[in-house]
């Protein structure tokens, strides 16, 4: 089988440069006008960087073991620039990388580790939400009332929750972003992570989603990336390097329940992996 990456269109027939569209989207979500983001703050142009994201990756196609594509920064637009333009502000200089969004976070709400309690009730985001064009029935997007938590991402928004108290203190100096904005799915509606697919496919994706990150990085002003993972952090690494960019980059145990380490204890790992970094202060200044 041969998936063609056929999700609903972000960007209007017969002038992709200039809008957004919501086509086959169920919600009808509003057009948005690619002059309406001139790059004059730094929501902005990380929304431009998405968007252009977005016009390659619809462009690829994805073969066995993949049967289903969502993207989030389609469907879950609104929420997602919500997200970005409330908290994606000049002076912030680290950011949390993420890999791929996860069936019961970002997939619903379009934030990253964007599990749905945090999402709305600490981070305040609204916004409606459409669904990709083919949805595995055990994968239903139901958007902000989802009633399925997802781990990883209540243990990430949940520990910087209980450091900052108010979000504002925690974008005060970093953001969070992921590197793939695509969840692929089996036949079963297993998630499939990027290093699971076809290595040629896999290059050719993650080779957009690398440039997308150096243009991201350098239009926010960022100087450190902090992978949540390590192939998250490994290939930022190889990004940088690639584009000749200084960012130094480090990592941070994934808080998946996948993982028997941060089981036992992710946000004291967490916490003492900040505080070697020198930036654990940060959060409460």
């Amino acid at each position: 089988m041969n998936t063609t990456h056929e999700l609903q269109s972000m960007v209007a027939k017969g002038n992709e440069d200039d809008h957004v569209s919501d086509e086959n989207n169920v919600s009808s979500l509003t057009l948005v006008p690619r002059s309406m983001l001139d790059g004059s703050t730094a929501a902005s142009r990380l929304l431009q960087v998405e968007l252009e994201l977005n016009l390659h990756l619809r462009r690829l196609s994805f073969s066995e073991p993949v049967h289903y594509i969502y993207n989030p920064l389609e469907y879950a637009w609104e929420p997602h620039r919500c997200f970005v333009d409330t908290y994606c502000r000049s002076g912030q200089t680290i950011l949390f990388l993420g890999m791929n969004p996860g069936p019961f976070g970002m997939a619903q709400t379009g934030v990253p580790f964007g599990e749905v309690n945090h999402v709305r009730d600490w981070l305040k985001i609204t916004g409606e939400v459409g669904h990709p064009a083919s949805q595995h029935p055990k994968r239903l997007i139901k958007g902000l009332a989802c009633n399925q938590s997802e781990v990883s991402g209540a243990r990430f928004w949940g520990f910087f929750r209980k450091l900052c108290g108010e979000p504002d203190m925690f974008f005060r100096h970093f953001f969070v972003h992921n590197l793939c904005p695509l969840m692929f799915m089996g036949t079963t509606g297993k998630n499939l992570t990027p290093p699971e697919l076809v290595s040629g496919e896999r290059e050719a994706l993650l080779a957009l989603c690398e440039t997308a990150l150096c243009q991201a990085v350098a239009a926010l002003g960022i100087t450190m990336v902090i992978g949540i993972g390590r192939v998250a952090e490994q290939r930022a690494r190889r990004a940088f390097s690639a584009a000749g960019m200084k960012v130094r980059v480090e990592g941070l145990m994934h808080p998946s329940p996948r993982n028997p380490l941060a089981n036992k204890g992710w946000e004291g790992v967490a916490k003492a992996k900040l505080e070697e970094l020198g930036i654990l202060s940060l959060l409460s200044m």
